[in-house]
Protein backbone atom coordinates (compact mmCIF):
# COMPACT_ATOMS: atom_id res chain seq x y z
CA UNK A 1 0.00 0.00 0.00
CA UNK A 2 1.20 3.11 -0.88
CA UNK A 3 0.58 6.24 1.31
CA UNK A 4 -0.71 9.57 -1.00
CA UNK A 5 1.04 12.75 -0.06
CA UNK A 6 -0.33 16.05 -0.43
CA UNK A 7 1.42 18.92 -2.18
CA UNK A 8 3.08 21.51 0.24
CA UNK A 9 0.47 23.81 0.59
CA UNK A 10 2.94 27.00 1.37
CA UNK A 11 4.48 26.25 -2.22
CA UNK A 12 1.27 25.44 -4.19
CA UNK A 13 0.25 28.46 -6.86
CA UNK A 14 -2.45 29.81 -6.55
CA UNK A 15 -3.77 33.06 -6.71
CA UNK A 16 -2.22 35.65 -8.84
CA UNK A 17 0.30 32.56 -9.91
CA UNK A 18 1.94 33.30 -6.73
CA UNK A 19 3.18 30.61 -4.25
CA UNK A 20 0.90 30.54 -1.22
CA UNK A 21 3.22 32.48 1.16
CA UNK A 22 3.47 35.14 -1.04
CA UNK A 23 0.09 35.85 -1.60
CA UNK A 24 -1.03 39.29 0.33
CA UNK A 25 -2.62 37.20 2.66
CA UNK A 26 0.25 35.14 3.72
CA UNK A 27 3.48 37.05 2.56
CA UNK A 28 4.34 38.44 5.86
CA UNK A 29 4.00 35.53 7.53
CA UNK A 30 6.07 33.96 4.53
CA UNK A 31 8.96 36.78 4.94
CA UNK A 32 9.31 36.30 8.67
CA UNK A 33 10.21 32.71 7.82
CA UNK A 34 11.06 31.83 4.22
CA UNK A 35 14.11 30.25 5.23
CA UNK A 36 12.09 27.53 6.64
CA UNK A 37 9.19 27.94 4.38
CA UNK A 38 11.17 27.56 0.60
CA UNK A 39 12.54 23.68 -0.33
CA UNK A 40 16.48 24.36 -0.08
CA UNK A 41 18.23 26.69 2.21
CA UNK A 42 22.22 26.75 3.86
CA UNK A 43 22.69 28.45 7.12
CA UNK A 44 26.48 30.13 8.01
CA UNK A 45 27.39 31.69 11.14
CA UNK A 46 30.56 33.52 12.14
CA UNK A 47 33.16 32.71 14.81
CA UNK A 48 33.98 36.37 16.04
CA UNK A 49 30.98 38.99 16.39
CA UNK A 50 31.04 42.49 15.58
CA UNK A 51 29.89 43.82 19.06
CA UNK A 52 27.50 46.43 18.70
CA UNK A 53 26.52 48.85 22.04
CA UNK A 54 23.23 50.53 22.02
CA UNK A 55 23.44 54.03 22.49
CA UNK A 56 20.29 55.48 21.34
CA UNK A 57 20.03 58.91 19.40
CA UNK A 58 16.44 60.07 20.33
CA UNK A 59 16.24 62.71 17.58
CA UNK A 60 16.32 60.57 15.09
CA UNK A 61 12.39 59.62 15.58
CA UNK A 62 12.03 63.39 14.80
CA UNK A 63 13.72 63.38 11.65
CA UNK A 64 11.60 64.08 8.55
CA UNK A 65 9.53 61.14 7.04
CA UNK A 66 10.94 58.70 9.74
CA UNK A 67 7.37 59.15 11.53
CA UNK A 68 5.77 57.95 8.64
CA UNK A 69 7.84 54.95 7.39
CA UNK A 70 7.48 53.67 11.30
CA UNK A 71 3.69 54.06 11.21
CA UNK A 72 3.04 52.12 7.95
CA UNK A 73 1.31 48.82 8.43
CA UNK A 74 3.30 46.69 6.90
CA UNK A 75 6.84 48.18 8.84
CA UNK A 76 8.62 45.32 10.46
CA UNK A 77 12.19 46.57 11.45
CA UNK A 78 14.08 50.36 11.35
CA UNK A 79 18.19 50.13 12.78
CA UNK A 80 20.51 52.29 12.41
CA UNK A 81 24.26 51.85 12.98
CA UNK A 82 27.10 53.95 12.89
CA UNK A 83 30.69 52.45 14.00
CA UNK A 84 30.06 50.10 16.36
CA UNK A 85 27.04 51.61 17.76
CA UNK A 86 23.11 50.64 17.20
CA UNK A 87 21.83 54.57 17.60
CA UNK A 88 18.14 53.99 16.26
CA UNK A 89 16.29 51.24 16.43
CA UNK A 90 12.12 50.12 15.97
CA UNK A 91 10.61 46.54 16.00
CA UNK A 92 7.28 46.12 14.77
CA UNK A 93 5.20 44.36 17.87
CA UNK A 94 5.13 40.86 15.74
CA UNK A 95 9.01 41.13 14.80
CA UNK A 96 12.11 41.81 16.94
CA UNK A 97 15.47 42.19 17.52
CA UNK A 98 16.63 38.46 17.32
CA UNK A 99 14.20 37.54 14.41
CA UNK A 100 14.92 36.82 10.83
CA UNK A 101 13.29 38.70 7.81
CA UNK A 102 13.96 38.03 4.14
CA UNK A 103 16.13 40.97 2.35
CA UNK A 104 15.20 39.63 -0.92
CA UNK A 105 17.36 41.24 -3.79
CA UNK A 106 19.49 43.28 -0.89
CA UNK A 107 21.47 39.64 -1.38
CA UNK A 108 22.78 40.92 -4.41
CA UNK A 109 25.73 42.82 -2.54
CA UNK A 110 27.53 40.33 -1.48
CA UNK A 111 28.31 40.10 -5.70
CA UNK A 112 29.61 43.51 -5.40
CA UNK A 113 32.54 41.77 -2.72
CA UNK A 114 33.06 38.90 -4.45
CA UNK A 115 33.03 40.95 -8.17
CA UNK A 116 35.51 43.10 -6.65
CA UNK A 117 38.31 40.58 -5.58
CA UNK A 118 38.22 38.68 -8.61
CA UNK A 119 38.91 42.49 -10.76
CA UNK A 120 41.52 43.56 -8.29
CA UNK A 121 43.47 39.71 -8.71
CA UNK A 122 43.21 40.04 -12.12
CA UNK A 123 40.90 37.11 -12.30
CA UNK A 124 38.14 38.33 -14.10
CA UNK A 125 37.98 41.12 -17.36
CA UNK A 126 35.20 43.98 -17.67
CA UNK A 127 34.65 44.53 -20.87
CA UNK A 128 35.09 40.80 -21.85
CA UNK A 129 32.05 38.82 -22.93
CA UNK A 130 29.92 36.32 -20.36
CA UNK A 131 29.59 33.94 -22.71
CA UNK A 132 33.75 34.08 -23.10
CA UNK A 133 33.98 32.73 -20.09
CA UNK A 134 31.00 30.54 -19.21
CA UNK A 135 29.87 28.97 -22.73
CA UNK A 136 27.41 27.07 -21.35
CA UNK A 137 25.51 30.46 -21.21
CA UNK A 138 22.44 31.00 -23.55
CA UNK A 139 22.03 34.40 -26.17
CA UNK A 140 20.75 36.15 -23.05
CA UNK A 141 23.93 36.38 -21.81
CA UNK A 142 26.71 35.42 -24.13
CA UNK A 143 27.42 38.10 -25.78
CA UNK A 144 26.52 40.92 -22.51
CA UNK A 145 29.82 42.02 -21.31
CA UNK A 146 30.45 41.09 -17.32
CA UNK A 147 30.42 44.82 -16.99
CA UNK A 148 26.90 45.56 -18.91
CA UNK A 149 25.89 42.57 -16.52
CA UNK A 150 26.88 43.85 -13.21
CA UNK A 151 25.38 47.11 -13.94
CA UNK A 152 21.67 45.11 -14.89
CA UNK A 153 22.24 47.07 -18.28
CA UNK A 154 21.29 44.12 -20.80
CA UNK A 155 18.43 43.78 -22.87
CA UNK A 156 17.32 40.05 -22.81
CA UNK A 157 14.02 37.93 -23.03
CA UNK A 158 14.17 37.49 -18.69
CA UNK A 159 11.80 39.76 -17.58
CA UNK A 160 10.81 40.98 -13.61
CA UNK A 161 7.77 43.48 -13.85
CA UNK A 162 5.97 42.23 -10.57
CA UNK A 163 2.89 43.59 -11.90
CA UNK A 164 2.29 40.94 -14.56
CA UNK A 165 1.63 37.35 -12.94
CA UNK A 166 3.87 35.42 -15.85
CA UNK A 167 6.73 37.40 -15.44
CA UNK A 168 9.90 35.56 -15.45
CA UNK A 169 10.84 35.98 -12.10
CA UNK A 170 7.57 34.24 -11.07
CA UNK A 171 8.70 31.73 -13.30
CA UNK A 172 12.04 31.15 -12.43
CA UNK A 173 10.71 30.30 -8.58
CA UNK A 174 10.64 26.75 -9.35
CA UNK A 175 14.29 26.45 -9.84
CA UNK A 176 14.67 28.22 -7.18
CA UNK A 177 12.54 26.23 -4.38
CA UNK A 178 9.93 28.98 -3.62
CA UNK A 179 7.19 27.34 -5.64
CA UNK A 180 6.28 23.25 -6.70
CA UNK A 181 6.52 22.58 -9.97
CA UNK A 182 3.92 22.41 -12.12
CA UNK A 183 2.46 18.70 -12.04
CA UNK A 184 4.56 16.41 -14.26
CA UNK A 185 7.05 18.92 -14.72
CA UNK A 186 10.46 18.91 -14.38
CA UNK A 187 12.07 20.87 -11.64
CA UNK A 188 14.83 23.20 -12.97
CA UNK A 189 17.96 24.16 -11.19
CA UNK A 190 19.19 28.43 -11.03
CA UNK A 191 21.68 27.71 -13.50
CA UNK A 192 19.87 25.73 -15.93
CA UNK A 193 16.98 28.31 -15.82
CA UNK A 194 19.82 31.25 -16.23
CA UNK A 195 21.16 29.24 -19.49
CA UNK A 196 17.79 28.78 -21.05
CA UNK A 197 17.45 32.58 -20.90
CA UNK A 198 17.26 34.12 -24.55
CA UNK A 199 17.99 37.20 -26.40
CA UNK A 200 18.70 38.91 -29.77
CA UNK A 201 20.25 42.50 -29.50
CA UNK A 202 21.39 42.75 -26.06
CA UNK A 203 22.37 46.39 -26.23
CA UNK A 204 20.53 48.70 -24.04
CA UNK A 205 20.54 52.07 -25.88
CA UNK A 206 17.01 53.20 -23.06
CA UNK A 207 19.68 54.59 -20.68
CA UNK A 208 17.78 53.53 -17.92
CA UNK A 209 18.46 50.01 -15.65
CA UNK A 210 16.72 47.00 -16.44
CA UNK A 211 16.49 44.67 -14.17
CA UNK A 212 16.82 41.31 -14.35
CA UNK A 213 17.69 39.03 -11.29
CA UNK A 214 18.99 36.00 -13.39
CA UNK A 215 22.40 38.76 -14.27
CA UNK A 216 22.92 38.26 -10.67
CA UNK A 217 22.62 34.70 -10.92
CA UNK A 218 24.96 34.06 -13.53
CA UNK A 219 27.68 36.59 -11.97
CA UNK A 220 27.42 34.26 -9.50
CA UNK A 221 28.15 31.59 -11.64
CA UNK A 222 30.87 32.96 -13.04
CA UNK A 223 32.73 33.47 -10.05
CA UNK A 224 32.50 30.52 -9.01
CA UNK A 225 33.99 28.86 -12.28
CA UNK A 226 36.82 31.30 -12.54
CA UNK A 227 37.50 31.83 -8.52
CA UNK A 228 37.53 27.48 -8.43
CA UNK A 229 35.85 28.31 -4.94
CA UNK A 230 32.21 27.50 -4.00
CA UNK A 231 29.54 30.20 -3.78
CA UNK A 232 29.04 28.54 -0.56
CA UNK A 233 32.64 29.40 0.79
CA UNK A 234 32.77 32.51 -0.72
CA UNK A 235 29.54 33.63 2.05
CA UNK A 236 31.07 32.23 4.53
CA UNK A 237 33.86 34.26 3.95
CA UNK A 238 31.82 37.33 4.03
CA UNK A 239 29.75 36.16 7.07
CA UNK A 240 32.77 35.88 8.94
CA UNK A 241 34.24 39.51 8.07
CA UNK A 242 30.87 40.82 8.78
CA UNK A 243 31.03 39.00 12.58
CA UNK A 244 26.90 38.54 12.30
CA UNK A 245 26.08 37.61 15.42
CA UNK A 246 22.70 35.19 14.37
CA UNK A 247 22.63 33.20 11.93
CA UNK A 248 22.94 34.20 7.59
CA UNK A 249 20.50 31.82 6.08
CA UNK A 250 20.18 31.50 2.00
CA UNK A 251 17.86 29.68 0.48
CA UNK A 252 19.13 27.31 -2.34
CA UNK A 253 18.47 25.38 -5.94
CA UNK A 254 18.10 21.53 -5.26
CA UNK A 255 21.90 21.08 -5.95
CA UNK A 256 22.48 23.40 -3.00
CA UNK A 257 23.85 26.43 -5.38
CA UNK A 258 23.22 29.58 -3.05
CA UNK A 259 20.12 31.83 -4.57
CA UNK A 260 22.72 34.86 -4.95
CA UNK A 261 20.21 36.71 -6.32
CA UNK A 262 17.69 36.76 -3.37
CA UNK A 263 17.65 33.68 -1.27
CA UNK A 264 19.27 35.80 2.04
CA UNK A 265 17.59 36.01 5.18
CA UNK A 266 18.90 37.32 8.70
CA UNK A 267 18.34 40.00 11.47
CA UNK A 268 18.18 43.88 11.23
CA UNK A 269 21.39 44.20 13.17
CA UNK A 270 23.44 41.54 11.03
CA UNK A 271 22.55 43.21 7.21
CA UNK A 272 23.53 46.36 9.06
CA UNK A 273 26.51 44.48 9.75
CA UNK A 274 27.42 43.47 6.25
CA UNK A 275 26.58 46.71 5.04
CA UNK A 276 29.50 48.15 7.13
CA UNK A 277 32.14 45.90 5.20
CA UNK A 278 31.13 48.45 2.76
CA UNK A 279 31.30 51.73 4.61
CA UNK A 280 34.74 50.10 5.66
CA UNK A 281 35.80 49.22 2.49
CA UNK A 282 36.12 45.53 3.31
CA UNK A 283 37.57 45.77 6.37
CA UNK A 284 36.23 43.15 8.78
CA UNK A 285 36.52 42.01 12.13
CA UNK A 286 39.84 40.26 13.50
CA UNK A 287 41.47 41.85 10.12
CA UNK A 288 39.67 39.51 7.91
CA UNK A 289 38.95 41.43 4.66
CA UNK A 290 36.56 41.20 1.67
CA UNK A 291 36.07 42.90 -1.68
CA UNK A 292 38.12 45.32 -3.06
CA UNK A 293 38.77 48.92 -1.10
CA UNK A 294 39.18 50.44 -4.90
CA UNK A 295 36.45 48.57 -6.44
CA UNK A 296 33.87 50.08 -3.75
CA UNK A 297 35.23 53.10 -4.33
CA UNK A 298 34.54 53.14 -7.72
CA UNK A 299 31.67 51.64 -7.63
CA UNK A 300 30.50 55.17 -6.13
CA UNK A 301 31.30 56.83 -9.41
CA UNK A 302 30.72 54.34 -11.82
CA UNK A 303 28.28 55.99 -14.27
CA UNK A 304 25.52 52.80 -14.36
CA UNK A 305 22.08 53.17 -15.67
CA UNK A 306 19.65 55.28 -14.06
CA UNK A 307 16.82 53.79 -11.91
CA UNK A 308 13.18 54.58 -13.70
CA UNK A 309 11.66 57.59 -11.88
CA UNK A 310 10.73 58.63 -8.74
CA UNK A 311 14.23 56.81 -8.11
CA UNK A 312 15.95 58.28 -10.94
CA UNK A 313 18.48 60.28 -8.76
CA UNK A 314 20.01 56.83 -8.18
CA UNK A 315 22.26 54.88 -10.31
CA UNK A 316 22.79 50.85 -10.79
CA UNK A 317 26.32 50.18 -10.55
CA UNK A 318 27.78 46.58 -10.28
CA UNK A 319 24.71 44.81 -8.27
CA UNK A 320 24.60 48.02 -6.17
CA UNK A 321 22.24 51.10 -6.38
CA UNK A 322 24.53 54.40 -5.12
CA UNK A 323 23.78 58.17 -5.44
CA UNK A 324 27.08 58.49 -5.32
CA UNK A 325 27.35 59.07 -1.99
CA UNK A 326 25.52 56.02 -0.39
CA UNK A 327 25.46 52.04 -1.64
CA UNK A 328 22.54 50.01 -0.92
CA UNK A 329 19.67 47.85 -2.55
CA UNK A 330 16.07 47.80 -2.58
CA UNK A 331 14.18 44.23 -1.87
CA UNK A 332 11.10 42.75 -3.22
CA UNK A 333 8.40 43.01 -0.89
CA UNK A 334 9.65 46.52 1.14
CA UNK A 335 13.30 46.41 2.23
CA UNK A 336 16.27 48.27 1.87
CA UNK A 337 19.90 48.34 3.17
CA UNK A 338 22.32 51.39 2.18
CA UNK A 339 25.91 52.35 3.78
CA UNK A 340 27.37 55.71 4.09
CA UNK A 341 31.05 55.12 4.05
CA UNK A 342 31.79 59.02 4.72
CA UNK A 343 29.54 58.46 7.96
CA UNK A 344 30.79 54.89 8.72
CA UNK A 345 26.98 53.74 8.54
CA UNK A 346 24.23 51.83 7.57
CA UNK A 347 20.48 52.38 8.15
CA UNK A 348 18.18 48.97 7.55
CA UNK A 349 14.42 49.20 6.88
CA UNK A 350 12.08 45.61 6.61
CA UNK A 351 8.71 46.03 5.60
CA UNK A 352 6.48 43.37 4.03
CA UNK A 353 3.62 44.80 1.59
CA UNK A 354 0.79 43.54 1.15
CA UNK A 355 -0.73 44.73 -1.92
CA UNK A 356 -1.18 42.54 -4.95
CA UNK A 357 2.15 42.71 -6.51
CA UNK A 358 4.42 43.47 -2.98
CA UNK A 359 5.65 46.46 -4.70
CA UNK A 360 4.98 50.39 -4.53
CA UNK A 361 8.05 52.39 -5.92
CA UNK A 362 5.88 56.01 -4.89
CA UNK A 363 6.85 54.20 -1.27
CA UNK A 364 10.50 53.49 -1.96
CA UNK A 365 11.29 57.10 -2.65
CA UNK A 366 10.61 58.96 0.42
CA UNK A 367 12.35 55.75 2.06
CA UNK A 368 15.30 55.69 0.33
CA UNK A 369 15.56 59.25 0.60
CA UNK A 370 15.04 59.56 4.70
CA UNK A 371 17.41 56.72 4.97
CA UNK A 372 20.49 58.14 3.08
CA UNK A 373 20.03 61.90 4.82
CA UNK A 374 19.94 59.87 8.58
CA UNK A 375 22.82 58.24 7.14
CA UNK A 376 24.67 61.68 5.91
CA UNK A 377 23.84 63.30 9.24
Amino acid sequence: MILQGQPNPDLVTGFDNKAQWNTPDERRRGFHNLNTTARYALSFRAPSVLPLRKEIDWTISRFPGVEQILEVDHFSAFCVVRGDRVIYERYAPDFGVDRTHSIQSITKMALNLMLGRMVADGRIDMERTMGSYLPELGSGYAEASVRNTADMNVVNDFSEDYTDPKTGSYIMETAMGWRLPEEGAPEPTIRSFVASVTGDDLENRSGGMLYKSTNSDALGWLIERLSERSLRDWLIEIVEAAGVAGCYHITCDREGVPLIDGGACMTARDLARVGLLFARGGEGVDGRRVGDADFIDDTRRNPGPSIPEPRDSIRYSRQTMTDGTWLGHGGYGGQFMLANPDTDTAVVYFSVLENKDAYDPDFYAPLIQTMGEIAAR
